[in-house]
């Protein structure tokens, strides 16, 4: 069977099609509009198999062909995908691959295969890059001028819209990697006291963002407990909440108590002026005397738990947040029996879109938990019934309870 190929290149002015086997187009205004709108069903998703499937279909109803996207494998594999129409009319993969690869994989090519199966074969290619070549063929007449350049153009499209693909999964593994790197555990609790953690950062794609817990051991079996809200979200509220989380370690290894630990915190932060702004509660808990102490820049309280399951907030003096200077915190100090769970909490656990805070926070005084929960179900629990998941901003919560003491 004799086969031939011949490079073309559209001319600026197509001609009218042929006829036979292609669709009928109509006036100049009337087909550019048909045009656009197959266009702009091509490259609806960042998905490249959905791409080419939607490409090959337009492009079939465009010239009534049967078309498939070629695959190369190396120098030696090749296979058609997404394929609509007879896939018997399109020549063999191999063969089309090597013509396609021999004519440096630019412009239309006309392949001949048996005299009656007219093709063409496209590149695929932007900016320099091929992402397969797109092959037209059908039985009878040959491609007219007008459907080449129907064919070119959309491809076209494919191509850039499967190029942004490969960018965006790209730069979105690199995003994923940085935000791994970020997500840095919590230091280990002193085993009299347990703690359980959940984060929940907003958005389908985030693996982190501002909102942030952490667990410093001190001396004489005291634990530091700590939540932070970085303002803003995504990656660049990540890097500061890193840069607050590295700094609270380093502070607490000095054994300060919370509202000085807060006011170094203040200090190194309003030191950086493009450092984000953050709110911070900090509370060191000392099972042996049964005392938390808390200290807040402009956090929400933290909540009590206690043995029957009702739920209190402490009023813990509010300074402001860290990174304006300003210092003015203020230590409180709770008693705290192995029947009752410390809460801490970021906003996006409570707040709502267009509520007032004081009533965000009387909804959660007002859940009952199970006398008998154990720290992972308070939390489950929480997050579950203010519908956590759903939230309109990042969510970090923390709970801990301490041993009973024989």
């Amino acid at each position: 069977m004799a086969r031939s190929c011949e490079s073309f290149h559209s001319p600026a002015t197509a001609e009218p099609a042929d006829a036979a086997g292609s669709p009928a187009y109509g006036a100049g205004g009337s087909r550019l509009s048909a045009l656009r709108s197959a266009a702009a069903r091509v490259g609806t998703t960042l998905d490249e198999d959905t791409t080419r499937a939607e490409l090959t279909r337009e492009v079939a109803g465009q010239v009534g062909a049967a078309v498939a996207v070629l695959r190369e494998r190396g120098e030696t594999g090749a296979e058609y995908e997404a394929v609509v129409g007879n896939a018997a009319v399109l020549p063999d993969a191999h063969w089309t691959a090597q013509v396609a690869r021999g004519t440096g994989g630019t412009g239309v090519v006309h392949l001949t295969s048996g005299g009656s199966r007219p093709a063409l074969c496209v590149p695929l290619t932007a900016q320099g890059h091929r992402y397969g070549v797109l092959v037209c063929a059908r039985e009878g007449a040959p491609f007219g001028h007008a459907e080449e350049d129907v064919v070119a153009f959309l491809a076209e499209r494919a191509a850039s819209a499967i190029r942004h693909a490969r960018e965006h999964d790209a730069v979105s593994g690199i995003v994923g990697r940085l935000q791994r790197a970020l997500l840095a555990e919590p230091g280990r609790p002193h085993p009299n006291l347990d703690v359980a953690i959940r984060y929940l950062p907003v958005g389908q794609r985030a693996l982190v963002g501002g909102d942030w817990c952490e667990t410093v051991r001190l001396h004489f079996g005291r634990t530091l407990l700590v939540v932070g809200d970085v303002m803003g979200h995504g990656l660049d509220a990540a890097v500061d909440m890193t840069a607050y989380r590295s700094a609270l370690r380093y502070i607490a290894s000095a054994d300060l108590p919370p509202h000085r630990v807060l006011r170094q915190l203040d200090d190194l932060a309003a030191a950086e002026p493009e450092r984000r702004p953050a709110t911070c509660l900090v509370a060191r808990v000392d099972p042996v005397r049964g005392l938390v102490t808390l200290a807040s820049a402009g956090h929400l309280p933290p909540a009590v738990i206690d043995g029957s399951g009702r739920v209190s907030l402490l009023a813990v003096p509010v300074g402001p947040p860290l990174g304006t200077g300003l210092g003015g915190y203020e230590p409180a100090t709770f008693r705290l029996d192995p029947s009752q769970t410390l809460m801490l909490f970021t906003d996006g656990l409570v707040e709502r879109r267009g509520e007032d805070i004081d009533q965000s926070l009387d909804r959660l005084a007002g859940l009952g938990f199970p006398s008998a929960a154990g720290v992972q179900d308070v939390l489950d629990t929480v997050l579950a019934r203010l519908d956590a998941r759903h939230a309109e901003d990042d969510v970090a919560v923390l709970a801990a309870r301490l041993h009973h003491r024989s």
